[in-house]
């Protein structure tokens, strides 16, 4: 007779459904806990926000947080163009769990607020904030990113930034689509691109006629992918009389009325999944006109600079997700009488995984306090914010997709199962090389910026200039670099920018990391000692340390 579960269990044998050798759940953890993250957010000048960072770390990190982000992902948005009546509304539904992310960006911060801060730092606090709570889902992170972008652009435009600056910079979350006067607070996305131009949006067709009414305009024209539809108002590019400019579009008007929004369908997108993207056509919607006629790009360009340097801090806050996700399974899986952590192979993956992250996190806070101290008016930091953002977004969304990759790998079979969530976090990984143009258009954006603007170049030089000394290697690398520049070309761009972003990257960890982080940046990724993969450092690098430094509670 054969025996039951329980009784081969009594008698020591093998129960089918016992599971072993396996890590156990992630959470609760705190996203926040990284010592380069912390160590640039004081160096950066905003360290007084720690305490709120920590707790938006832990709740980040809570298996509710994480719930959200599954669900929100799983439950993806949907289109409601028309009412049970047949009346136009044009309406995207979310999941519940979009809303719990929403709610809590916008209250932490991580929109449009640091605007109406002036203490300094504030604006790096917001990019900390993103490096901690992006461990949720990337997809809510992109009508943030809007939001934040919009005013400096409609600051342009006093009448209207003094209007509708209070609503976006506020912290509270309203979904509910109604005149903007009833509201606790806005939302903003913006549309430029349409199906012949992709980036190159001075071919768009929208055409913009103006009205009796000084400064108003009716819209007619049809954009190709206009992020985040749900939003209260819309910066969209059209050609007016004077050429392409910039234009200000509500969903709802003054009257109450809903403007002309009408969106054709959403994007069946690889990742980004909770978040809708769209294709809005115009036919006689009213818009405003934020800055002169003909100075579209020139207009807008602020926002685009605001959410290229969200596209390098998505992409690091995605690394250091993944990175965590990796460390943790290696930490309780063994294979071959060893944790994973433990094999030797398995170690060097993990602190090579490592250096990136920490050198992807590093750029972001110096780009974030670039930014914090030019909006505040410093020349200086004004023009190495405007050639080192293009740098990092082309450079650090490139490694994006390829560590990704790796880190799933750690994880094997386990990390191929949507389960585990290591499938979203590498759709999501290339959408941040796409989106506020692609690699060519940053690498062609950087030598436009050197040529035209030859303050760019003075400032990226004096930044590398406060490690010379440190290290020969990267003495070596920056006396290559001056010699690249001066022999750049179109076809050539890519390989100067990236030679830039090695750069910068290495100078800030030779000033700021420990040693075993800056010996091993500079020997594999200015000196060769590399392999084409990751997990080939050389023999010779701290492995420990590194490892030890990244892993939230070591690698115990």
């Amino acid at each position: 007779m054969v025996s039951t579960l329980d009784e081969q269990r009594a008698h020591g044998g093998p129960g089918t459904h016992d599971v072993t050798n396996q890590a156990p759940p992630l959470t609760p953890y705190d996203a926040s806990d990284d010592a380069a993250l912390l160590e640039g957010l004081r160096r950066e000048g905003a360290g007084w926000a720690e305490e709120d960072l920590r707790r938006l770390g832990r709740q980040a990190g809570s298996a509710q947080a994480q719930e959200w982000a599954d669900l929100a992902n799983r439950h993806e948005p949907e289109l409601r163009t028309h009412d049970r009546y047949g009346n136009r509304v044009d309406e995207v539904e979310f999941h519940p769990s979009w809303h719990h992310l929403m709610r809590t960006a916008i209250g932490e911060g991580l929109a449009a607020s640091p605007w109406a801060d002036d203490r300094p730092g504030a604006h790096v606090v917001r990019s900390a904030g993103g490096l901690v709570w992006g461990h949720t889902e990337a997809g809510h992170g992109c009508p943030t990113s809007m939001t934040y972008a919009a005013v400096p652009a409609l600051r342009r435009q006093p009448e209207l930034a003094k209007f509708y600056e209070p609503l976006l910079t506020s912290r509270e979350y309203d979904p509910v689509l109604r005149e903007p006067t009833e509201k606790r607070g806005l939302l903003a996305g913006m549309g430029m691109t349409e199906k012949q131009g992709g980036s190159d949006v001075r071919t768009n067709t929208t055409a913009a006629t103006p009205t009796a009414e000084p400064g108003v305009y009716t819209l007619r024209g049809h954009k190709w992918f206009t992020s985040a539809p749900m939003c209260d108002v819309f910066l969209v590019l059209a050609q007016a009389p004077g050429g392409l400019s910039c234009f200000l579009v509500p969903r709802v008007l003054p009257d109450g009325t809903r403007n002309t929004f009408r969106i054709q369908r959403l994007k069946d997108k690889l990742g980004n999944r909770s978040n809708a993207s769209s294709e809005p056509e115009f036919d006689g919607t009213v818009a405003w006109l934020v800055g002169p006629e003909g100075q579209g790009v020139k207009t807008i360009i602020e926002m685009v600079n605001c959410t290229r340097l969200d596209c390098v801090m998505m992409s690091a806050a995605l690394m250091r997700k993944s990175l965590v996700e990796a460390g943790h399974h290696a930490c309780h899986r063994s294979a071959f009488g060893a944790r994973l952590v433990d094999q030797p192979l398995m170690r060097n993956v993990l602190a090579d995984l490592a250096l990136e992250s920490e050198a992807a996190t590093t750029l972001t806070l110096r780009l974030a306090g670039a930014a914090d101290r030019a909006i505040r008016g410093d020349e200086g930091e004004a023009a190495f914010r405007r050639i080192a953002t293009a740098v990092g977004k082309y450079w650090v969304t490139k490694r994006g997709p390829a560590f990704t990759a790796e880190a799933l790998e750690c994880l094997g079979g386990n990390g191929y199962v949507e389960d585990s969530g290591m499938p979203r976090h590498y759709r999501e990984a290339p959408l941040l090389s796409i989106w506020e143009g692609s690699g060519n258009v940053n690498a062609l954006d950087v030598l436009r910026a050197l040529s035209r603007e030859p303050g760019t170049a003075e400032a990226l030089f004096g930044e590398l200039a406060l490690a010379r000394g440190a290290d020969a290697r990267l003495d070596a690398a920056v006396t290559r670099l001056g010699t690249g520049l001066s022999e750049a070309s179109p076809t050539t761009a890519r390989r100067l920018v990236e030679q830039m972003a090695l750069t910068l990257q290495a100078s800030l960890l030779v000033r700021h990391a420990p040693p075993a982080v800056a010996d091993a940046f500079c020997a594999t990724r200015l000196g060769g000692d590399w392999g084409h993969a990751f997990g080939t450092l050389p023999e010779s690098a701290g492995l420990d340390a590194i490892v030890e430094r990244a892993l939230p509670g070591g690698a115990g």
